[in-house]
């Protein structure tokens, strides 16, 4: 029987969405690994599996709400959202910082989910618990597809994800022999 795990892995591989090379990843750490989700994103399909795969961790928690960061959470953000029959609102990067923007609002204490696609040490996710709590809203609980500190990386509220993943990343100064020298890439997730 394959786990979800080994069912997610094969949708990116499939996808051409598993790379390999250097990699500068938003974290600032370099990566030889890189997981670029807009490749499985421009299939309909697969973001139905994945959101399907997602909603039996997240269905529980009583959410109204479901917060995709851009520009990572916004397609699976939204596919979550219409599977659960949720509001789907997003948070956009301004100076390199998540808002809520176009006259989105939250009841107080309105119970949302976050979604992202991939994390490796979960900052977009906190910035988002951040602003929804900013704006009157209850995280209740994040959802990721990919997290690549296998599991490592905590958030306040119950965090779930299809994949947890260690791929080794570097600070600039600590690459190993085989990245120095090769120019680091940013391909956008």
């Amino acid at each position: 029987m394959q786990t979800k795990q080994d069912e997610v892995l094969q949708i990116f591989r499939d996808g051409g969405a598993l790379l390999s090379g250097h990699f500068l990843l938003r974290s600032g750490l370099h990566s030889a690994h890189f997981f670029q989700c807009a490749q499985v994103c421009q299939y309909m399909d697969k973001v139905t599996r994945m959101a399907e795969l997602l909603i039996e961790d997240l269905k529980g928690y009583g959410a109204t709400t479901v917060v995709g960061p851009a520009m990572g959470g916004l397609v699976i953000g939204q596919e979550v959202a219409r599977q659960l029959g949720l509001r789907f609102v997003f948070l956009e990067k301004i100076d390199d910082k998540l808002e809520l923007r176009r006259n989105f609002k939250f009841a107080a204490g309105e119970k949302v989910l976050i979604v992202e696609d991939v994390i490796t040490r979960g900052g977009r996710v906190t910035e988002a618990l951040q602003q929804c709590r900013a704006h009157g809203a209850e995280p209740v609980a994040v959802g990721v597809i990919v997290d690549r500190s296998a599991g490592k990386t905590t958030f306040d509220v119950p965090h779930h994800s299809l994949a947890e993943l260690s791929f080794p990343t570097y600070q600039a100064d600590q690459l190993p022999a085989e990245l120095q020298g090769t120019v680091a890439t940013k391909p956008g997730s």
